[in-house]
């Protein structure tokens, strides 16, 4: 307990210090850069225009649907693959798995130097595809959403912050640091339009707002 707690007081000093700072807020390190480039809020805005409004239903959901966490090449997996893209100097075994590197999460601008203390968020959560249309996919179709590296769609971040997160969509839920929010939304978009996934309408109204001042 007393460690967990440690961790969690220099999680918050590191994110009110990114707030504080707005060099470090607006310059992020480089490693926050490694998801893949969203599509320009435009585009987005466009994107979203064309997804179906439809009412969600988490109905027989399961993560076990959703295999995850697949031999990406060699040993590694997709998380380690994401911890390496997504961290600066890391450093790995011969299992793949990281000892050592920095990592900067850009949910809430805090950095940090142990691989356990980050979490792979799934951008558009697992249940959240299901309740908009992957329930009726294959399990071969689910198993490349859910291990995505071309799409932004996985991205190394705090754990505790992705773990708050959840299965929420933007309606309910987005980046603390407001720096990242237009490039979280466009992600969204982006992800939901090539999956084909639905929107609920608060989730629309909420991105429609949140596109509107990228």
């Amino acid at each position: 307990m007393p460690k967990l707690y440690a961790r969690r007081r220099l999680s918050v000093l590191a994110t009110l210090t990114g707030l504080t700072a707005s060099a470090a807020l607006f310059s992020a390190p480089s490693a926050s850069a490694a998801l893949p480039t969203p599509v320009s809020a435009a585009t987005a805005r466009s994107y979203l225009s064309q997804l179906t409004v439809a009412t969600e239903n988490r109905t027989g959901y399961s993560r076990d649907l959703f295999p995850h966490w697949i031999t990406i090449s060699g040993s590694c997996n997709t998380r380690e693959t994401v911890l390496k893209r997504d961290g600066t100097n890391v450093t790995t075994d011969s299992s793949c798995a990281a000892t050592g590197g920095s990592w900067y999460s850009p949910y809430d601008g805090a950095t940090w130097t142990a691989a356990s203390d980050l979490d792979i968020d799934h951008l558009v959560p697992l249940a959240e595809a299901w309740d908009s249309g992957a329930s009726k996919w294959t399990t071969a179709q689910r198993q490349a959403f859910a291990n995505d590296l071309t799409r932004p769609q996985l991205i190394a971040v705090t754990d505790n912050v992705n773990q708050a997160k959840g299965d929420q969509d933007p309606a309910t839920w987005l980046p603390s640091r407001s720096a990242y929010v237009c490039t979280y939304v466009r992600a969204w978009v982006q992800v939901k339009y090539h999956y084909d996934l639905s929107v609920d309408s608060a989730e629309k109204s909420a991105l429609t707002n949140d596109l509107a001042s990228c």
